[in-house]
């Protein structure tokens, strides 16, 4: 499956932004799908995921509350809608999927990944 994220720019603090990311290819199979960003100068890190039926998520402590993870499969597209952005959310972030039909989530083992989406956040 090749994944295509968008919707990234160059926000103030306090603003939102909603990132989609269209799947295409063998998207018949079943993913789980995950957000994931990298900000300069550090490791890439897990921002929230969600179960293939979307009956499950999981957030980073740093966005919960904030992010919102949600999924559209009749579109084949997965959106982080990103309110209340901070600072320190600078980042490029990549969507991420992983084959998995049943109710789970996780923040490792993704085995593929689309290009990223620059996000950023001035004060």
């Amino acid at each position: 499956v090749q994944l295509q994220a968008s919707g990234g720019g160059v926000v103030k603090a306090g603003d939102s932004l909603r990132l989609s990311c269209v799947a295409s290819g063998r998207t018949f199979r079943r993913y789980v799908k995950g957000w994931f960003r990298q900000a300069p100068g550090k490791e890439r890190e897990f921002v929230s995921a969600i179960s293939w039926s979307g009956g499950r998520t999981d957030y980073a402590d740093s966005v919960k509350g904030r992010f919102t993870i949600s999924r559209d499969n009749a579109k084949n597209t997965v959106y982080l809608q990103m309110n209340s952005l901070k600072p320190e959310d600078t980042a490029v972030y990549y969507c991420a999927a992983d084959i998995n039909n049943g109710p789970l989530v996780y923040r490792t083992g993704y085995n593929y990944w689309g290009q990223g989406t620059l996000v950023t956040v001035s004060s």
